[in-house]
């Protein structure tokens, strides 16, 4: 691994990054084809919160935290941190300390592949965060590692100005060039769910809206009076 800080990479238009924020990381990850999800490895440590950033990626050592300290004075208003490890960890490698730094900077919330603490903290502060773990367990600041440099999270590779979004759902990637793009995909998603949840209000079954009724038999799926089933 080359040990560098890689400064002022290209992000994704504030503005798409900003519209994408008002799309669920469900939505989104369906709208694009089922791509860019980080998989249910990352859970919020908090609920309630939903945030869409630009990333600012950091690979770290196991156990390490330097490489984030090193990460926070390339971080601007809108990002969003990505830490991940050259191997497994579940470590607190981030605190309430580092949330207190990346606030003042804008930073919008962090997304790991490692562990956090503090967390009752970081609830209070209001500073959102999706990680792998909750430890107590703490880290050393001695291995360099890099930052703004691809890294892969529950295999997505996610490169600094690359779009995250994240809610209770998890977390999704946008590649930085096709953020428009997922923006007006998950914008006729939601408007076609619109329509359909209209529809289920009325009594409409998804059966009849999605066209499977017709589909059921060739399924070899068939409907059998009780009094016929013989249950045993």
């Amino acid at each position: 691994m080359r040990t560098v800080v890689v400064t002022d990479p290209p992000r994704a238009d504030a503005g798409a990054v900003d519209e994408l924020a008002g799309f669920g990381v469900a939505t989104v990850h369906e709208a694009m084809g089922r791509v860019g999800y980080l998989g249910p490895g990352i859970r919020p440590v908090h609920l309630g919160s939903r945030i869409a950033g630009t990333a600012v990626t950091v690979l770290s050592w196991p156990g390490d935290n330097l490489m984030i300290h090193v990460a926070v004075e390339q971080c601007r208003p809108g990002d969003v941190l990505v830490v991940a490890t050259t191997s497994p960890s579940t470590d607190g490698m981030f605190g309430e300390l580092f949330a207190t730094a990346l606030q003042h900077r804008g930073v919008r919330g962090l997304v790991t592949a490692a562990g956090v603490r503090d967390v009752a903290d970081l609830h209070e502060m209001g500073f959102p965060v999706w990680s792998a773990a909750v430890s107590a367990q703490g880290t050393v600041k001695a291995t360099p590692g890099a930052v703004n440099v691809p890294v892969t999270i529950g295999g997505q590779v996610i490169r600094a100005g690359d779009a995250i979004l994240a809610d209770d759902d998890g977390v999704v990637h946008v590649p930085r060039e096709t953020v428009a793009d997922a923006v007006k995909a998950a914008r006729a998603r939601e408007e076609k769910e619109a329509a359909t949840r209209a529809a289920f209000q009325k009594g409409e079954l998804g059966l009849d809206r999605y066209g499977l009724r017709e589909r059921l038999p060739g399924m070899g799926i068939e409907y059998v009076p009780y009094s016929e089933y013989g249950e045993s």
